[in-house]
């Protein structure tokens, strides 16, 4: 089906210049979709820097970015009213389109219902949210939840980035028609090169939130490394590191050569990958990081948790998982990996752009949105 349609990405999450990094996951499943159709962005965040509401239009990697930004308040029915006055202008500026691609379920699925109700327009929701996961699901509230599940009912599909992540919301209670798609890799830009760092290299790549991440349960590996490996660097990078110095002070590293580094586009960051002789992501949760599909399309095996949906597209081969907050154990499968190099560049380069590269997402995409406007793809 070569038709092409006119999308509307409904984004709760997209970079701005309040959160220039929040939600580039959704960033790049709308610039997959750009390529077989029409992508207008629709999202608004609250701002302190700004007096007046405004909206910013830009068109980006063949995506139209439509961001409005409101005047930031503590009181929440003010807050509604300038987000609804702001969601109406920005959709008289789109105009015309033919389906809703809601990004994150709640709260702007209150939008893909009111555009249901009275525009007539179907909607599909991509969900990356780790919250829906339990024992994290407790925190969400019964009017959050009552709400979430008449957005969910009436979708056309729900697409979480895993079938893990699509059994958390059901146990949640989120009945709907789900169609897993995953995340996206730039297969142009995330590739192998042939050269690794002289030095044994780690790299871990992440907000560096440490309740999230466990950064304290990599450094306690880290230390039980320097006994195993004579020389190793171990670069962090995204986040705050200043929080991490105490910590790594009283650890009193002796040979590892320590790196934070600042948040790093990703254009930039590639190298890092490419370098690197594995990537290490050792999360208390997750549902399924493009971190990890992204050092695959680069060639660079990875240690992991076995957390979320993560083993849905982590071959054997491709690396190892480790327990749960077990630095000894960690510590253990990277001197493996230092003894025992896993070399696979080709074969990890070709998974990933046969399952994540944005002509793939693209198809499965287009594909429910035909289905949704009931024409035969």
């Amino acid at each position: 089906m070569n038709k092409k349609l006119h999308i509307l990405f409904l984004c709760g999450w997209y970079p701005s210049k309040e959160f220039p990094t929040n939600g580039d996951f959704i960033q790049r499943h709308a610039e997959a979709v750009s390529l077989k159709h029409k992508v207008s962005v629709l999202h608004i965040v609250s701002s302190n820097s700004i007096n007046n509401s405004k909206i910013e239009k830009n068109s980006i990697t063949n995506v139209d970015t439509y961001i409005g930004y409101v005047t930031k308040t503590t009181n929440p029915v003010l807050k509604l009213v300038r987000f609804y006055k702001m969601y109406i202008t920005i959709l008289k500026e789109i105009g015309c389109f033919d389906v809703v691609h809601l990004n994150s379920l709640f709260p702007f699925g209150i939008f893909a219902l009111h555009l249901k109700a009275f525009k007539k327009k179907p909607y599909i929701i991509s969900e990356h949210w780790t919250g829906y996961h339990f024992p994290l699901s407790k925190k969400i509230s019964f009017i959050e939840k009552l709400v979430s599940k008449s957005i969910a009912k009436k979708a056309s599909f729900i697409s979480p980035v895993s079938t893990h992540l699509q059994i958390s919301m059901q146990k949640f209670g989120l009945k709907g028609n789900y169609c897993p798609i995953p995340n996206v890799v730039d297969i142009d830009l995330f590739k192998p090169q042939t050269k690794k760092e002289k030095q044994f290299s780690i790299l871990h790549i992440s907000s560096l939130k440490n309740e999230h991440k466990n950064i304290s349960g990599m450094l306690k590996a880290a230390k039980i490394l320097e006994a195993e490996i004579p020389s190793f660097t171990w670069d962090f990078i995204g986040g705050n590191g200043n929080q991490y110095k105490d910590e790594i002070k009283n650890l009193g590293f002796t040979s590892a050569n320590i790196n934070f580094i600042d948040h790093l586009p990703q254009e930039k960051l590639v190298s890092y990958l490419q370098k690197a002789h594995v990537f290490i992501l050792f999360s208390n949760y997750e549902n399924l990081p493009c971190v990890i599909l992204e050092s695959f399309s680069c060639g660079t095996p990875v240690i992991s948790t076995n957390v979320g949906g993560i083993a849905e597209y982590f071959p054997e081969e491709f690396g190892a998982f480790t327990s749960v907050n077990n630095p000894s154990e960690l510590a253990q499968k990277i001197k493996k990996i230092n003894d025992n190099p896993i070399n696979k560049p080709e074969d990890m380069y070709k998974y990933a752009k046969e399952n994540f590269s944005k002509e793939i997402i693209a198809k499965q995409f287009s594909e429910v949105y035909f289905k949704t406007l009931n024409i035969n793809s």
